[in-house]
């Protein structure tokens, strides 16, 4: 299915040996403080920002091409716009109070805005909310249709490749190997684009061999389906890679700008993935797998080399996020569960733990990509089930005025994980994956939001009335 030449192959190498080699090359000593290891001495200028930024949080491209190819533009209006929204209001709001709080994770905030209980529920969600598993689960397709190797292996072997100097290096490997992936992933994935224009013509083309419904906003989707995706874009606002990359900036200014401006990168590489999308399914209309979009397309029309760049953008693209949701997953599991539940307070022996936690979130994305081969299924569960739980208490945590008490709190992060979580596994269970048919006919995203908000305002006004009586 696909045919690589030597060159391409030599190029895929070099490129994977290049980030091995910073990763592994990244200065790193062994008793490096715990904000050395995660956040790179808080030190991080607008241009390594911005590169590291805007390369992690866009992985999902085998997810972006697969419903580019289903649903054309519609896939822009759900996977692009809507968080450009939150990522500004989020800079506006929430960047410069994150790095003045001189914190390290989410659940240290949950800790010292409530208490203990609250930050380790808290680590709980967010354990699971940053799974590296969408990502492991796309390098391991990408190299089974290179290759041609069994899933399971290709899946270890995307882990293999992305992770271990993670475990030396911590946050200094990643934004290293972060750097570099910037470039390579925007190089390419605008190469491929001359070439379609060059061999079938620009947008007239397209207008002629697309399907109508791939140039609405719709996409042939249901309105409720598309306005979940902007909820679960709320994905952003909890999102532990934005409060990471704040956390460890150089100032305040540095944390808000740099996300303004991460969000025009992010514009401009949405405008290449989903030209590529459409391309890809006017060229090639009945792919049996969606998800192979972006590679099909490839060895549809690239020469050697300019194949071989393609195909290192790609991996480029989904490298960088794998290794910062590794390492912000293991963070949280070593640091903000063990370590907080064991009350060990030791940085090096906290470090210790999450180096541990690296081998454990690996094995645990691993299981996750195999049971959920999907990339958008994982997505949507996910979001779905634990943004309900944690919006709220996150966000409420940095305005000391409108937030609860902790034992309020608490109930409202499990409500709402949990609601949303049982609304989505009944759907499954009891109308055989009709996605449509969830309790009371609603998303269960928005079942565990309004659950949250509501209980939220019942819980204010007590506590209001409570304090105005005494």
């Amino acid at each position: 299915m696909i045919n690589l030449s030597i060159i391409d192959i030599i190029i895929l190498v070099v490129y994977i040996s290049l980030v091995i080699f910073i990763g592994f090359k990244t200065p790193w000593k062994k008793e490096d403080k715990l904000s050395e290891y995660l956040l790179a001495g808080r030190n991080i200028t607008l241009p390594i920002f911005v590169a590291t930024f805007v390369s992690t949080w866009y992985g999902g491209i085998m997810g972006v091409g697969e419903m580019t190819y289903r649903y054309g533009i519609s896939n822009w209006v759900m996977q692009g716009f809507p968080y450009y929204i939150f990522a500004f209001i989020f800079a506006f709001t929430l960047a410069k109070k994150i790095r003045q709080s001189n914190l390290i994770t989410i659940p240290d905030k949950l800790n010292e805005s409530y208490d203990k209980k609250n930050a380790l529920l808290g680590a709980l969600l967010t354990f699971i909310l940053v799974t590296p598993a969408p990502y492991i689960l796309m390098i391991g397709v990408f190299i089974q249709i290179l290759f041609g190797i069994n899933l399971f292996y290709s899946v270890l072997i995307s882990a293999l490749i992305s992770i271990p100097y993670l475990y030396f290096g911590g946050f200094k490997s990643d934004i290293y190997t972060d750097i570099f992936e910037f470039f390579i992933m925007f190089l390419g994935l605008a190469i491929i684009i001359p070439f379609a224009l060059h061999l079938y013509g620009g947008f007239d083309y397209l207008i002629n061999n697309l399907p109508p419904l791939h140039l609405t906003i719709t996409g042939g989707n249901s309105v409720q389906y598309i306005i979940v995706w902007f909820f679960i874009a709320l994905w952003t606002m909890v999102d532990p890679t934005f409060h990471q990359r704040c956390y460890a900036a150089k100032d305040p200014k540095t944390a808000k700008n740099g996300i303004l401006l991460s969000i025009l990168f992010w514009l401009i590489f949405d405008c290449l993935t989903t030209t590529i999308g459409l391309y890809s399914k006017a060229i090639l209309p009945n792919l049996s797998e969606p998800m192979w979009a972006y590679p099909l397309l490839a060895e549809k029309i690239l020469p050697p080399i300019a194949k071989g760049f393609f195909y290192a953008g790609l991996l480029a693209t989904i490298m960088s996020t794998l290794n910062s949701y590794s390492l912000i997953s293991s963070t949280t599991l070593g640091k903000d569960l063990f370590a907080r539940f064991f009350n060990e307070s030791d940085e090096l022996k906290i470090k210790k733990y999450i180096q541990i936690s690296i081998l454990i979130t690996t094995a645990f994305s691993i299981l996750i990509s195999l049971i959920i081969p999907s990339v958008i299924n994982i997505w949507y569960n996910i979001g779905t089930s634990i943004i309900p739980g944690l919006l709220l208490p996150v966000i409420l945590g940095y305005f000391p005025k409108y937030k609860l008490s902790a034992n309020n709190t608490f109930i409202i992060m499990l409500v709402g994980w949990l609601s949303s979580s049982i609304s989505l596994i009944v759907g499954y269970i009891r109308y055989d994956n009709d996605m449509n048919n969830y309790l009371f006919g609603i998303e269960p995203m928005y079942l565990g939001l309004i659950i949250t908000i509501l209980l939220y305002l019942v819980f204010l006004f007590f506590e209001r009335k409570k304090y105005s009586s005494k």
